[in-house]
């Protein structure tokens, strides 16, 4: 057995290798102009409570042109007119005692898209598609529902839960409505790329990102059958989407009555802590529904709800964000990734343990092989962190539909606290980890059918 195991590290290598190869010539690059990870022209400000009327003279002074708003006080998108990059501009008005928030527009992306500097996840290029014969019996059979003792999450007579009475939002780059994986599952959605009430996927099957969002609302729908999926388009047919849209799209999805919302999708740290305002802050809102400001709140009244991101694919510790926006203040669900040996997958971001309290990615679930729905009533295996991502929202949802009075943050502690914990040192990557790996059993029983946490070293 330890021959087999060591054979397929040897393969994850070459596969590795390989993709990391393939990503330096990468034309997909491109769709991000040149690996650029803002919105060239355009940047995202807030105004401080005292200054809400001082737009006109803001936009004057730094050659600012308004082009959408959003909350109360809003939230503004502006175009940058005078030729200077964003980078400049966030220069020149940090200081600005009237500027509350500057933040670029950043590019977000599907973590698994090829050509990009900070992912190595496993995409089409090396055979991860829906030509490999996989259907409905293999998605329903597939290894990692043992691991995480799901069979025994939805049917225990005392502690099981389908997830009724919860909807999940998957924001991503749309869904096949007309899967028979969806029959029955499906809330409405919308479109923030096309801006419409159709959020289908858009592209051409086994090329770039087309298919991800359906893959993803699959493992949803796995994990929590009696769940309801929100499908919300966010990501384009590349794979790429704005920040703008991601705050539009969450705001959109607590207001038609999502309670978890999953985000498959990363953008990387490149910039100072404190210039990740725009989602921490309504975040910050959605964790507690509580005002972040005097005089500031978003268009969501009370509702609250339960982020989950995947955590990357460098195959390092690298930040990317959302994932990891964890804070004192927001829970959000940061998910690496396993293999079915229980070990953690070769390509899965995730941090040292004792970085100065800084353990940003506190889960692992499954992330290797998973068989989901693809467009056109097709199934097909993908592996990457955006396919434990979904798993963790599933497993939330369990929770949440059992426990319906929990708060984001106990939601959070439930999963976490009832979970494997991975404590020791990753031989091959020389840093020690401590990280907990996802049960859905002992999450939705609270540990009441499973007896003490148990502890294991993945390597």
């Amino acid at each position: 057995m330890d021959k087999f195991i060591g054979s397929i590290y040897l393969k994850q290598f070459f596969i590795l290798i390989f993709t990391l190869c393939f990503a330096n010539f990468s034309q997909e690059v491109l769709a991000q102009g040149g690996g650029q990870t803002r919105v060239a022209d355009e940047i995202i400000i807030e105004l401080n409570a005292l200054n809400q009327n001082d737009l006109p003279a803001v936009s004057a002074q730094y050659h600012l042109s308004l082009l959408d708003q959003i909350g109360t006080p809003p939230t503004y998108r502006m175009k940058i007119t005078d030729g200077q990059t964003p980078e400049q501009k966030l220069t020149a008005m940090r200081s600005d005692a009237r500027i509350l928030t500057i933040e670029f527009n950043r590019l977000l992306s599907q973590v698994e898209r090829e050509g990009l500097s900070w992912t190595i996840g496993k995409t089409w290029s090396i055979g991860k598609t829906w030509s490999i014969g996989r259907s409905a019996k293999g998605y329903s059979r597939q290894w990692f529902p043992d691991l995480i003792r799901l069979d025994q999450a939805h049917n225990d007579p005392m502690y099981g839960s389908i997830g009724t009475g919860v909807t999940v939002a998957v924001l991503d780059t749309g869904i096949d409505l007309n899967h028979p994986a969806f029959a029955d599952k499906l809330v409405p959605g919308y479109d923030f790329v096309g801006n419409d009430n159709d959020p289908s996927e858009e592209g051409i099957p086994h090329q770039g990102s087309f298919g991800h969002g359906t893959h993803v609302s699959g493992i949803v729908a796995l994990t929590a059958p009696g769940a309801k999926i929100m499908p919300i388009r966010v990501l384009d047919q590349n794979g790429e989407g704005e920040l703008w849209k991601i705050q539009a799209a969450i705001i959109w999805a607590l207001n038609n009555g999502a309670t978890v919302i999953n985000m498959s999708m990363a953008f990387p740290d490149d910039v100072l802590p404190q210039d990740h305002k725009v989602l921490k802050r309504l975040f910050d809102y959605c964790d507690d529904g509580n005002e972040i400001e005097i005089g500031k709140t978003y268009p969501i009244g009370d509702h609250k709800c339960i982020l989950v991101a995947g955590s990357g694919n460098s195959g390092t510790f690298g930040k990317v964000y959302p994932a990891a926006l964890k804070s004192e203040s927001v829970e959000i669900m940061a998910v690496a990734a396993n293999n079915r040996y229980d070990r953690l997958s070769i390509f899965s971001t995730i941090n040292k343990a004792g970085s100065g309290g800084d353990e940003w990615v506190r889960f692992v679930a499954p992330g290797e092989d998973i068989i989901s729905a693809l467009p056109g009533g097709f199934y097909g295996s993908w592996s990457g962190t955006s396919m434990s991502s979904p798993i963790v929202a599933g497993i939330a949802a369990l929770v949440k539909s059992r426990n319906p009075d929990l708060t984001p943050h106990q939601v959070f502690d439930r999963i976490e606290g009832t979970g494997i914990s991975w404590r020791c040192t990753l031989g091959s990557r020389n840093y020690d980890i401590d990280t907990t790996r996802v049960d859905a059993f002992c999450a939705v029983s609270n540990n009441l059918a499973c007896g003490p946490r148990r502890e294991i070293c993945p390597e």
